[in-house]
């Protein structure tokens, strides 16, 4: 299948404090490569990937690599807006910047309404359990994911555990939620185009048939 194809179109935001490793995970995961030392992000980083979600239908993944630093958080607030899917990443072995995870999922949510950012939480640098430095258990992140409404999953890009799995769980996420009417597309938003019949009739389809998503309208994230 010519890669250049693709029924729909996701943009993801990748969130976290600086140095969690944001920016390892995406390119471990669009081009298999982990490098020891990774210059942060300034402003944002752009990467695209493609994923075949189900038989014949491939999704176009554009990912936004955000900095976690204070200065750049104008630039990458006006971001979140056209984003569908969110990353929320924190450093297994940093505290800090598992504390601060509420914050920017508030942050996002603040800003993306009336649209709806789905997310899933990933624990990163798991291969540092091994050396004794884990500050965050899985039961304390499996806590707060479930009080955000959302799945948890442990990765990390230095061994590449659960790289692939991490992005692939979400994109499938949002392609069910755009299934089930829980996502919708809208003019003049771009969190999400379709680029071929087959994604508009499900898309219609999706629209005739009663809604799966959660009742509660006023959750703006999941």
């Amino acid at each position: 299948m010519d890669l250049t194809l693709w029924q729909y179109q996701f943009r993801i935001i990748m969130l976290g404090d600086s140095t969690v490793g944001k920016s390892s995970l995406l390119k471990r995961y669009t081009e298999d490569m982990f490098l020891d030392t990774v210059n942060q992000t300034v402003g944002v980083d752009f990467y695209v990937h493609f994923l075949e979600v189900e038989p014949g239908v491939r999704v176009k993944l554009q990912f936004w690599d955000t900095a976690g630093q204070e200065r750049f958080r104008s630039v990458t607030r006006s971001y979140y807006r056209n984003s569908v899917g969110g990353l929320l990443v924190f450093d297994l072995t940093n505290h800090a910047s598992f504390d601060h995870i509420k914050e920017w999922h508030a942050e996002v949510c603040e800003r993306v309404q009336p649209h709806k950012v789905l997310f899933i939480l990933v624990g990163h640098k798991s291969d540092r359990d091994a050396h004794g430095e884990r500050v965050v258990s899985r039961e304390e992140a499996e806590n707060l994911a479930g009080q955000l409404g959302m799945l948890y999953i442990e990765s990390s890009a230095k061994t590449g555990q659960s790289v692939r799995e991490s992005f692939e769980l979400l994109t499938r996420r949002v392609y069910q939620g755009l299934l089930s009417g829980e996502v919708e597309l809208r003019e003049g938003w771009d969190g999400v185009k379709c680029s071929a019949p087959r994604a508009l009739q499900l898309q219609k389809a999706s629209q005739v048939q009663p809604s799966t998503a959660p009742k509660n309208n006023k959750k703006c994230c999941g």
